[in-house]
């Protein structure tokens, strides 16, 4: 698939401040495309240097083949859904959404036609001579949205765009978003700091820190294979374990965390320096929990079986139970092991009623597949 947007070596500075530093990027035609990251990372500076609103101080950015370095805001192919969704509030909702094919001279005929095209997209048929007063928040979005999408631009640009809305619309809209992205094929790029948010709408990815690209990638390869330290962490929950790496081999690896009382085992090479610091990310949905002493889990106070060539002090940590929430399919529960170090696990709720409840300040086993941790060089 071609690239639509093409960013090339592109920065901002604000006096010595580098907002943006050096970021490079190709987002594809028809694709929806999330910059996620923390507050103050330059995302938002990234997309309002699209939308032409913030100039490059070094770079280029390209959209369709031509280089937007003098094209004016109102000339370039975006169009932009910004976080507080500005709608007219002396407006109905029919002026709100038409608003800019007024400005363009478009024909009133071929007005009211794409109004209520773009009305009955967002499902908004028959709000038409509302005001915004009398809509609630997800409405007042979806007609941000329609007035954005009515002048048919080749990129829609959306700062934070479910930030106002409360848990379960965000919820709701996520879908709808993603419904609406694929039934109009128009390339969209959303800012989020929400990583639900990019993680359940988005094609990929591009996660942002100290306003450098840290990593693009689908969500699936974002959570699973994290580029480093810093992605590991911030996508997802993840338990991280600093150490040494003794061995690393084509089909196997290993890392020696003081004071864990146990090595971690990885089924692959690493391509790392051997004895060089790297961290072990593992994810606590990956840990297996055990029952220490059960004889049906251990068999009688002895460990828990490990996968078939993992070494018998790899992937094996001894703990106690100090903290657990419930959190209705799932609950997370924070072990304390060697060290005082907490490891967070997460267990399904599906058979809570079938099987033997974990307690605080049980003892009890943890173990990984081989398969489970990732380990980051950085």
């Amino acid at each position: 698939m071609s690239a639509l947007i093409r960013i090339e070596g592109v920065s901002k500075r604000f006096g010595n401040f580098a907002a943006v530093d050096d970021v490079s990027l190709d987002i594809r035609e028809n694709e929806f495309f999330a910059l996620l990251g923390p507050s103050g990372c330059g995302k938002t500076t990234l997309l309002r240097m699209l939308a032409g609103l913030e100039v490059p101080s070094e770079g280029r950015i390209l959209i369709d083949g031509q280089d937007m370095a003098n094209v004016a805001p109102n000339k370039r192919p975006v169009n932009m859904v910004f976080q507080s969704y500005a709608v007219f509030p002396h407006m109905t909702v029919a002026q709100n959404v038409g608003y800019g094919l007024r400005i363009d001279g478009v024909a009133r005929a071929e007005i009211e036609g794409r109004v209520r095209e773009a009305l009955g997209l967002v499902k908004l048929d028959g709000l038409e001579a509302r005001k915004p007063d009398q809509l609630s928040g997800g409405q007042r979005q979806r007609v941000a949205l329609a007035r954005a999408l009515i002048k048919r631009p080749k990129v829609l640009l959306l700062d934070e765009p479910l930030s106002a809305l409360d848990a379960k619309l965000r919820e709701t809209m996520r879908s709808e978003l993603a419904m609406i992205q694929d039934q109009v094929g128009v390339t969209f790029v959303m800012v989020t700091h929400d990583q639900d948010e990019a993680l359940a709408m988005a094609c990929r990815c591009g996660v942002m820190h100290k306003g450098q690209l840290q990593q693009v990638a689908t969500p699936a390869d974002l959570y699973e294979y994290p580029a480093n330290r810093f992605v590991a962490d911030f996508i997802g929950s993840v338990n991280l374990f600093e150490g040494r790496l003794a061995l690393d081999q084509p089909d196997q690896a290993r890392v020696e965390v003081p004071g864990l009382g146990a090595s971690i085992w990885v089924d692959h090479g690493v391509t790392g320096a051997t004895g060089g610091t790297v961290w072990a990310a593992i994810r606590p949905e990956k840990i297996e929990l055990h029952h220490r002493g059960a004889q049906a889990d251990v068999g009688g106070g002895d460990p828990p079986p490990l996968p078939a060539g993992t070494p018998v002090d790899a992937n094996l940590l001894e703990g106690s139970v100090r903290h657990s929430s419930y959190l209705g399919s799932e609950t997370v529960y924070e072990i304390e092991v060697a060290g005082g170090r907490m490891v967070k696990v997460l267990r399904s709720n599906v058979r809570r009623y079938e099987e033997r409840a974990f307690e605080v300040g049980d003892v009890v086993w943890l173990s990984w597949s081989p398969q489970a941790p990732a380990v980051l060089l950085s």
